[in-house]
């Protein structure tokens, strides 16, 4: 594991609108960390990847995300820096007036790649989800894991350096979000892609081992390994 961070942040208030939801915010993610932002609904969470992808500004404090130094990232920089990140919803977020691979075709063209160079890339990024048989279909044909699948793969197209994975499993049933997760974990160890997902689910990340930060009283600490006191 290297040294320097791909996320980064010091004494950073995160905001939700006009409220601050976390006060002085220090987080460390590094490549190839499977991280977790747990905590109960309501405590900032999603708040804080919405401020990882410059969704939410930084106002006070600082931070970093591969590269990209958020305290008044010039607009026309968040596309960049979105590029280098891999984002995974709860709703999947796909569109459902296209295929499989048009969908995945579309984030291609929108980010610069060359139609030549489209096809050979979808089909490696639904290989390694396992879904390289249904390009071809629509999205309503499709189950909520396999749709969670597309969307994984999606997030893959640009060789991010973190996926970042807001309630990635929280749509779907127990047997399925098994299947997510280790598809999760499978690319964090095989590609050394950097996880960071947030859940309410404890059962996930007591199964799934990785660092845990949890976000309680408009504060956000990591646990010491072994520690039992996050509360979800």
């Amino acid at each position: 594991m290297e040294n320097t961070p791909i996320i980064s942040f010091r004494e950073a208030d995160i905001i939700n609108g006009e409220e601050t939801v976390i006060y002085g915010l220090d987080m460390d993610i590094f490549p190839g960390d499977f991280a977790y932002i747990v905590g109960k609904v309501g405590t900032g969470k999603t708040s804080i990847i919405r401020t990882m992808t410059a969704e939410n500004p930084l106002h006070k404090g600082k931070g970093s995300v591969c590269g990209y130094e958020l305290n008044g990232i010039r607009n026309r920089d968040i596309p960049h820096l979105r590029r280098k990140l891999g984002v995974v919803f709860q709703d999947f977020q796909l569109l459902m007036d296209r295929t499989v691979y048009d969908n995945l075709e579309f984030v291609l063209v929108a980010t610069g790649w060359k139609k030549d160079d489209t096809d050979k890339r979808i089909m490696e990024v639904l290989e390694s989800v396992g879904m390289e048989t249904k390009a071809h279909k629509m999205p309503h044909q499709l189950s909520g894991g396999e749709q969670q699948r597309i969307a994984i793969a999606r997030s893959l197209l640009n060789s991010p350096q973190v996926i970042i994975a807001d309630e990635p499993t929280g749509n779907l049933d127990t047997e399925t979000a098994e299947g997510i997760l280790n598809l999760l974990t499978s690319i964090n160890k095989d590609k050394g892609t950097a996880i960071v997902m947030v859940t309410h689910n404890r059962a996930i990340f007591e199964k799934y081992k990785g660092r845990v930060f949890e976000c309680k009283e408009e504060k956000c600490h990591e646990l010491e390994a072994g520690d039992d006191r996050a509360v979800v």
